[in-house]
């Protein structure tokens, strides 16, 4: 069992340094794509279940998020409406065929983010997480997994309503470019399907992400090899996670953040982070609070009534 996970962790490294590599031959940041690390750590090492549980999705949401996200990329409007538009579009999507598969949010801001017009970043998209797919279903990964599990879309718009809101007020101090960290968003995400979530995880969550998108940006300034940043950093990532005992596959996605944002971007990524986390974090551990003691109370008057 543990040479099977180091198997699973050497594996998972050499495709994002293979998906680095390729750029850096073609001198070109578009076929690096962060959510694709968290979704290889996620499936191959930590076989998250949510992410298992249905293979056909693995491929088809995230090519579809990524679809609508170039698509309101085209449009001549201004950044915070193209978000907007897009995650009211990918809620929507997702509610839709059922899923909750949370790096398609990923996938599906990556064009905003980035600036791409480009179609063959779907493209580039759907080949990876298509080969994603017939991996996770020739090496059975999902064969013990639960196939169906009831979906909280309440606490999805919620999450829509929240990712708004915080956009709004970037806006407002000027930095709505910075509102937007998918890695962030999709632990966001899933915090909300969460039956219980605690300010204890919020809080270890909250520092290994600030931690990861810090980590990764010094080392980004400090190094030229595009390659060796990333070996440096998926290694610094695996260390630091078993040090906080955390299985988050979103500390292996940051830290390849900076290939693809502008260098004015990245210098204000550490300290984005940190105030991005502490909002939505707070948030949700408030939500989450309140909707237990609804239930509770739900709970209590149903017992007086019978």
């Amino acid at each position: 069992m543990y040479l099977k996970k180091i198997v699973s962790y050497f594996l998972s490294i050499l495709v994002v340094v293979t998906m680095v590599t390729v750029s850096v031959q073609l001198n070109t940041h578009m076929f690096i794509f962060p959510e694709i690390a968290a979704m290889v750590f996620g499936m191959w090492v930590f076989r998250d279940p949510n992410w298992l549980r249905n293979p056909l999705k693995i491929c088809i949401a995230p090519s579809i998020t990524s679809v609508i996200g170039c698509t309101i990329n085209q449009l001549q409007v201004a950044y915070i409406y193209k978000v907007g538009f897009t995650l009211i579009l990918m809620i929507i999507f997702l509610r839709l065929i059922q899923s909750n598969f949370a790096p398609s949010l990923a996938t599906g801001l990556l064009p905003l983010i980035t600036n791409s017009h480009e179609w063959i970043l779907v493209l580039w998209i759907f080949i990876l997480t298509f080969i994603l797919m017939l991996l996770v279903i020739f090496f059975r990964l999902d064969h013990d997994v639960q196939k169906k599990k009831e979906i909280d879309y309440k606490s999805s718009y919620f999450f829509l309503l929240l990712t708004l809101l915080w956009l709004g007020i970037c806006r407002i101090f000027g930095f709505e470019h910075l509102a937007i960290i998918p890695p962030i968003l999709v632990v966001i995400y899933e915090a909300l399907q969460k039956n219980e979530y605690s300010g204890k995880l919020a809080f270890k969550q909250g520092i290994a992400l600030t931690i990861s998108g810090s980590v990764g940006t010094f080392i980004y300034l400090i190094m030229e090899s595009w390659i060796m940043i990333t070996i440096i950093s998926l290694g610094s990532m695996f260390f630091f996670s078993k040090i906080m005992d955390i299985r988050m596959p979103a500390v292996y996605a940051f830290p390849l953040l900076p290939f693809i944002l502008p260098i004015e971007m990245v210098l204000k990524l550490p300290l984005a982070s940190f105030f991005t986390c502490l909002f939505l974090l707070i948030t949700v551990v408030i939500y989450k609070k309140y909707e237990m003691l609804t239930k509770m109370k739900n709970l209590k008057s149903s017992n007086v009534a019978m």
